[in-house]
């Protein structure tokens, strides 16, 4: 396991930006199986998958936030990031990203069982 620290939340207008990144205590994407992906957690609510990438670059999303959320990484910094445009109300969560391995499919990246490594979460909250 590696430790894993979010940064960037923040307050931001509907229709705003915000970057979020996820600085690894380890080597990220060390092997074929290593994958990272971003969870959200909405007050009353479980936590639901956001976007996850592979080591090959693969990545899957949430039709909840396709065509807004992007997500990339920095191998020299060990740092994942979650580029957010056009944010909703319905975007306020906590922010968690995750470390894990797993085969390539929605299934696997989407769920929570896949990740072994978590952070502790950046509140990212969007007014109206």
């Amino acid at each position: 396991q590696v430790q894993l620290v979010e940064s960037g939340g923040g307050l931001v207008q509907a229709g705003g930006s915000l970057r979020l990144s996820c600085a690894s205590s380890g080597r990220i994407f060390s092997s074929v199986s290593y994958i990272m992906g971003w969870f959200r957690q909405a007050p009353g609510k479980e936590r639901e998958f956001v976007i996850a990438r592979s080591f090959g670059g693969t990545t899957y999303y949430a039709d909840s936030v396709k065509g807004r959320f992007t997500i990339s990484r920095d191998n020299t910094k060990n740092t994942v990031y979650l580029q957010m445009n056009s944010l909703k109300p319905e975007d306020t969560a906590v922010y968690y990203c995750a470390a894990g391995s797993g085969s390539i499919s929605y299934a696997v990246l989407s769920s929570r069982r896949s990740y072994n490594s978590w952070g502790q979460g950046t509140q990212v909250t969007v007014s109206s």
